[in-house]
């Protein structure tokens, strides 16, 4: 006949802690292109005090990327994870009602 603490020691069940495997298969987030919609409305001074403010382009860069604009219709203002795109493109969007501008910002995956 088992005494108690033979009974005791025979119930105790081994607790093994095994830590967690990290995931090593980590993948860059999609990345997306914030697009100016080029209108008849919105000025071009507009446009590149916003390109240099939220998008931190230099004045000359900001001027190039204007003038696409104005010339093709849209152009490209930045190429950027989806979280950190669609909030320059909130912050753009409010910033022109703001002014009064009909701006239009569109988000595309970039390829």
């Amino acid at each position: 006949m088992a005494t108690i603490f033979e009974k005791e020691r025979m119930a105790t069940k081994a607790v093994t802690k095994v830590k967690p495997v990290p995931n090593l298969d980590l993948k860059e987030p999609p990345m997306y292109r914030v697009i100016y919609i080029n209108d008849s409305v919105t000025t071009m001074e507009f446009v590149v005090e916003t390109l240099v403010t939220i998008f931190n382009h230099s004045p000359e860069s900001a001027n190039e990327i204007t003038l696409k604009i104005h010339e093709e219709g849209a152009g490209t203002a930045a190429i950027l994870p989806y979280e950190m795109a669609e909030q320059k493109g909130v912050e753009v969007t409010q910033l022109a009602r703001n002014n009064g501008f009909p701006l239009q910002i569109k988000l595309e995956p970039a390829e």
